[in-house]
């Protein structure tokens, strides 16, 4: 059982509930005609900055943030806040660097991107596959934490009430991508999105006001229950077995800044502004709410050490993913009025939407590129009404597989999975548009060595890190097959994507670098300056 008394699960029980029919209604309103894909791609690309902003900080502010680097800080102290503001920073990166070109060169997936210097089958076959392998992982995270949250919060022990929980939580999230669309999705992403930063406000608030208003005590109260004093407020707790603390820090912090910025639920995003300023304007916005989430995370997960100690934490979960819930709780004192009691289900009630919104944008992206561009390189391209068809299948295509791996998963440690996904967006997915957008020597060949090389690299060195075995935390701790020095593989297959594109374009020759040269400085008004306004099709 939970420490939640009966109401405040009652008012949790009652609040999931009208979220869901909420939400699901909204989809219904909002989707798409039966045969307009602009609207189900981009929603016209007419979301306004604010909007456009606040569901682009929902897709930051995901399970793997709440929950995973939630988890980290409340255990790790300085560590995890490192990583917090690691995502801030690839947030930062996609904004300066990324967000417009993506947004003059995209029109619905990352192949669109890839192949608009490159239109070539191979090429957005490869960016399909690669943005699956990217994305599932992920998805397989976010779903299976539906399950253990809601057992937690409502209290129930039951293994089939858990996995009946991931079966229709998957449900919804096929629902939410097939029905709505990027209108849709979007949609739920705002909701969420004000729901977790109003929420969670309040909550750092009274936190602060458990400590006096001053964030040196509540850090110092969490050093004194933390088990490891000072060194909780220092660098390399987290990494203290490791024979290489430094690097594997410096490896996760890459793979976060560099896949965070380029995973493609995330860089779809851009095509959704109707001009580049808008762009501008909703990553500022964006910018702004997943600070200050940050901001709130921090405060209520290093909060809940300081109030519960490290060992309660880990008693609920030895990950700490339930660390901002607990501190949540704890931030309300040890009894619940009916206002409070409501309050708090507001609390959970935006991290179950943070993981339903979070599926359902994946669930769209993999849907999207699925229909999109393995039809869209064909001599014959499907009319829109088929096409559409074909998205929306797709999204039924990709649920089912991500409902049984959530299944099989739930009970196992998730940060593997996380990771993976994190790890190929750095070491494939992002050399392969930084190439694409501003090197004007890229080949179609070392597109795809970039894309292949990096995503292989990833998937062969993964299995050997100490997140898969060979401790107490990992996926299969019985178990102990760990070969590889460092928790996360990003030092060499970031590195060997880059190098892949880097050697095939050097050895394509002269001849074949001049016409891509030529190519690219052809499109080089349409990168810096986007495509002419389309008419709108309403």
């Amino acid at each position: 059982m939970t420490e939640f008394s009966g109401s405040a699960q009652s008012w949790s029980l009652v609040a999931f509930c009208t979220v869901v029919a909420l939400t699901l209604l909204l989809c219904v309103l909002t989707g798409p005609e039966a045969d307009d894909l602009a609207e189900f791609y981009t929603g016209y690309r007419s979301l306004s900055p604010i909007r456009n902003g606040l569901a682009v900080a929902g897709d930051y502010i995901s399970a793997a943030t709440v929950l995973t680097i939630g988890g980290i800080i409340a255990l790790c102290g300085y560590d995890g806040i490192v990583l917090a503001l690691s995502a801030l920073l690839s947030l930062l990166l996609l904004m300066f660097l990324l967000a417009e070109p993506l947004h003059n060169t995209g029109r619905y997936t990352m192949g669109d991107a890839l192949a608009q210097r490159h239109p070539a089958r191979s090429v957005r076959v490869t960016a399909c596959l690669v943005t699956l392998a990217a994305l599932v992982p992920m998805m397989v995270v976010q779903l299976a934490g539906v399950g253990e949250l809601l057992a937690y919060v409502l209290g129930f022990t039951d293994p089939g009430m858990k996995n009946g929980c991931v079966a229709g939580a998957g449900v919804l999230m096929i629902t939410y991508a097939a029905l709505g669309g990027m209108p849709g999705t979007a949609l739920v992403q705002i909701i969420k999105t004000v729901v977790l930063l109003g929420s969670g406000l309040v909550v750092s608030v009274l936190m602060l006001r458990l400590f006096d208003w001053q964030p040196q005590a509540l850090f110092h109260a969490a050093a004194g229950r933390s088990g490891a004093g000072p060194a909780y407020l220092r660098w390399g707790l987290q990494y203290s077995s490791s024979p290489h603390p430094a690097l594997d820090m410096a490896s996760t912090q890459c793979a976060i800044v560099l896949g965070g910025a380029s995973l493609p639920h995330v860089t779809m995003r851009m095509y959704t502004a109707g001009t580049p300023r808008q762009v501008r304007r909703a990553m500022s916005w964006a910018v702004s709410s997943v600070t200050l989430f940050i901001l709130m995370l921090t405060l209520i997960c290093v909060g809940a050490t300081a109030l519960l100690g490290r060992e309660r934490i880990a008693e609920a979960d030895t990950h700490g993913t339930t660390a901002y819930l607990l501190g949540a709780r704890a931030a309300f004192g040890t009894t619940l009025s009916r206002p409070e009691s409501l309050l708090f289900a507001t609390v959970t009630t935006a991290v179950f939407l943070t993981l339903l919104a979070s599926v359902a944008s994946m669930t769209l992206a993999c849907a999207n590129t699925l229909a999109h561009d393995l039809t869209a390189s064909r001599a014959k391209p499907p009319a829109p009404a088929r096409e559409l068809a074909i998205a929306r299948f797709s999204a039924l295509a990709v649920g089912i597989p991500t409902i049984l791996l959530a299944v099989l998963a739930q009970h196992r440690s998730l940060q593997p999975l996380a990771t993976v996904s994190f790890t190929l967006g750095a070491s494939a997915i992002a050399p392969a548009l930084l190439y694409t957008l501003f090197w004007r020597r890229y080949t179609r060949p070392a597109l795809l060595a970039t894309l292949i090389v990096g995503s292989l690299s990833v998937l062969a060195l993964a299995p050997g890190t100490t997140l898969v075995s060979g401790t107490p935390l990992s996926a299969f701790p019985e178990a102990d097959f760990a070969w590889f020095p460092y928790n996360t593989t990003a030092l060499v297959s970031v590195p060997a994507g880059f190098l892949a594109g880097w050697l095939t374009t050097v050895l394509s020759g002269r001849r074949a670098t001049s016409r891509e040269r030529g190519r690219y400085e052809a499109h080089e008004h349409h990168l810096l300056t986007g495509p002419p306004p389309r008419p709108s099709s309403r």
